[in-house]
Parts: C-alpha cells; structure tokens; sequence
C-alpha cells in the first residue's frame, strides 16, 4: 500500500533520508521509530505528497501510483505533529470545514467529534481549548475521511487522555477494517501495544524493520533474572555460565541475563549449591533498551 523504493531527501547539504526501501503493506500498522533527526517525519511526508523525493520514489496504492499525484494524495488521511487551528472558530466548525474540502458526507463531523471525545465542546471557540483538545481535534480531523492510508506523526505526543483513548480505538477500529496506518512515535509503548511491525531510523538511515514475534523474541533474550544471597559459593559463577553463558556477580546477587526459559535451571543451580537466597526479581526485555541498542551500533 506504501512503497519506499531507494528514497533519498536532501535539504540543502542536509541529507534526511538516504536509501529507504520499505514497504507498508495492506492493513498494517507500522511504527517508524528513530531519534530527533533520524527522517521519519520526511518520510511521512513524502508519503503524505507533501516533498518531492530527491531520488527514488514513494508510492501509494495497488498497482502504485507516486505518492505526490493529486490521485495518489485521495487515498490519505495525514496527521501533522503539530496542529493549529484559527482560534475564534468553534471545534465544530473547524471539522465542518475540513470535511467540505474532503467532501465527505455531512454526518461524518458529528462522527468525528464523538469519536474524538469532543462533542461536548464542539460549540466553544478553539481559543479556549487545552493544548490536549487542540491535538483531539486534529484527530478528529485526521479521522474525516474514510481514506485506505493514515499517516500519523507523533499523534499522541500531546494528548491527553481522552485523546489517548480515542486514537487507540482509531488504530484499532482501522486494524479491524483493513486499513493501512503508519505513524512515528517517542512514545514507546504506544508502538508495542499498536503496531504490527516495526521500522527504525538512525541517521536517515533504515537499520532494522522487526515484526511482533521478532520483537518479542529479541526482548526475551534480553531479560534478566537477579538472585540476592547471603554469599556466593567460589565455583557457582562458572557453574551458572554453562547454563546462561552471560551469568555474573553484581555485588550480592547473581545476574542472569537471558529468556526466562533459562531462570528454574539457573535458580535450581543457586539454592543445590547452598547459597541462601534472599531475594528474587525478574525484569523483562524492554523495547527502549533494543531501541537505544540499534540506535549505539549503527550511530
């Protein structure tokens, strides 16, 4: 549905993005992740039709059509980072007038309020609105069109939670119909608890695209296990290592790096050798962790 082909963006001596190739299938949610400076914003608006590619292409649809034709941009609904709004218009003019220019159906702005929790404030000028009301109504906005591509660039970064809610049931109303989304996010548990796949930036530079299972394996690998004891037995280290290879002493406890399949040997191993356990936790891999792990090599 979205296809990045060897897309590069230059701004002046800037490069932003170098080299994407990816593709966003039909019905998915991914989740371009990257620090400040890393080009998912570019590449949303690539997609969006918004900046011509350098070189490469970006297109939208079966069979693709470039993502800046006027047909192409039909097919999108874009959700800017920032949203602003003239303030002495209502929230429910504001929608009204963008669902003229999508010539969507009239019942479409009341739906669109509703879903944005927003109904209740929809006569009040936007000067008045919080800064999470403000992104609620960009939300609203952004959900007028029944378009097959949402592109949405940190959507919850302001919200409140309201507005929270009501892009989780966005998302997951999309999921459910077949549409496709794509969105950046600094909030990284919205991305595991969203997202089919994930794609991560570094430099303008695509350096990993990880599906549910290959994300949840790589964080299972990277657990840890911490047993406190009274005292260590000289030889438990070199014992624990031919179980969890990584084992090691941390002061009083035992660290026992690895997918929880290996804690019962590990902990069995512990108290068979005598040592008086004084204390247990287990921490599981963190996608921050990964994150900031693909970001160190490829920096």
């Amino acid at each position: 549905m979205i296809a990045f082909r060897n897309f590069r963006k230059v701004f002046g001596q800037q490069v932003a993005v170098d080299d994407l190739t990816l593709d966003v299938r039909s019905g998915e949610t991914l989740a371009l992740l990257g620090p400040n400076g890393s080009g998912k914003t570019t590449s949303l608006k690539a997609a969006a039709g918004l900046i011509r590619p350098t070189s490469g292409t970006v297109e939208l649809g079966s069979p693709g059509r470039p993502a800046i034709e006027p047909r192409a941009r039909t097919l999108v609904s874009y959700l800017p980072q920032r949203v602003s709004f003239p303030e002495g218009l209502t929230g429910r003019e504001v929608v009204e007038f963008y669902r003229a220019l999508r010539g969507t159906h009239a019942a479409r702005t009341q739906d669109a309020l509703r879903y944005a929790s927003l109904n209740g404030a929809s006569g009040r000028t936007v000067g008045t609105y919080s800064g999470g009301m403000v992104q609620r109504l960009g939300l609203a906005v952004a959900i007028l069109p029944q378009a097959p591509v949402f592109l949405l660039d940190e959507p919850t970064a302001a919200l409140d939670p309201d507005g929270l809610a009501a892009f989780y049931r966005m998302v997951e109303q999309h999921r459910h119909e077949g549409r496709t989304v794509l969105f950046t996010s600094h909030q990284l548990g919205d991305s595991e608890r969203l997202a089919d796949r994930f794609a991560i930036l570094v430099s303008g530079r695509l350096v990993a695209v990880l599906a549910q299972r290959e994300l949840h394996d790589r964080l299972a690998e990277r657990g840890v296990m911490r047993v406190r004891v009274a005292s260590c037995p000289p030889d438990l280290p070199s014992r624990l290592r031919e179980i969890a290879p990584a084992s090691h002493v941390d002061g009083d406890d035992i660290v026992v790096p690895g997918p929880p399949a290996l804690r019962p040997a590990a902990l069995d191993l512990v108290r068979a050798a005598g040592a008086e356990v004084r204390g247990l936790t287990a921490e599981e891999g963190r996608l921050d962790a990964l994150y900031r792990e693909l970001i160190g090599e490829h920096s």
